[in-house]
């Protein structure tokens, strides 16, 4: 049986048991602390051990979180666009033809006034330009705007 010496006898003697300058010996400053703390911005003693453990995301807080939260970009379509592609709609299952009357779900697009409407029409949209408005009940239809709505509520509730 081997019996193993212990460290403070082995630096008896020693004016600085082995730690370079004497205040280094003082507390636990000199290794930043126990546990994590010491590992924050300025944390060099221990910057190694958490960028092997968790590389850059350790520190500082996400940008992306404070920005808030971003609306959605409406892509957009001009009216001429609908008249022209009404039957690949149908196919993609996006309009629907009821008697006459096409029902068209572009919830997430702005319908935009370039061009002219034949068709008959009732479109579900996010967003539309007056001059779309009119060239679509100008042809017999109707557009139903979401995005206005959700901001008309918002404006009700300031104002109250």
């Amino acid at each position: 049986m081997s019996r193993v010496r212990r460290k403070s006898s082995r630096y008896r003697g020693t004016h600085t048991h082995g730690r370079g300058f004497k205040k280094k010996a003082r507390g636990s400053g000199h290794r930043g602390g126990f546990g994590w703390s010491g590992t924050g911005k300025r944390g060099d003693q221990k910057k190694t051990i958490i960028l092997n453990l968790y590389g850059n995301d350790y520190f500082g807080k996400s940008k992306a979180l404070r920005a808030g939260r971003k609306p959605k970009k409406l892509s957009s379509m001009n009216v001429g666009q609908i008249n022209e592609h009404i039957s690949s709609l149908v196919k993609k299952g996006i309009a629907k033809d009821n008697k006459g009357v096409y029902e068209i779900n572009l919830s997430g697009y702005k319908i935009l006034g370039e061009g002219e409407i034949k068709i008959k029409a009732k479109i579900t949209a996010g967003k539309a330009s007056n001059s779309a408005i009119d060239k679509v009940k100008k042809a017999g239809g109707e557009v139903i705007v979401l995005r206005e709505k959700k901001e008309e509520k918002k404006n009700e509730v300031k104002k109250k």
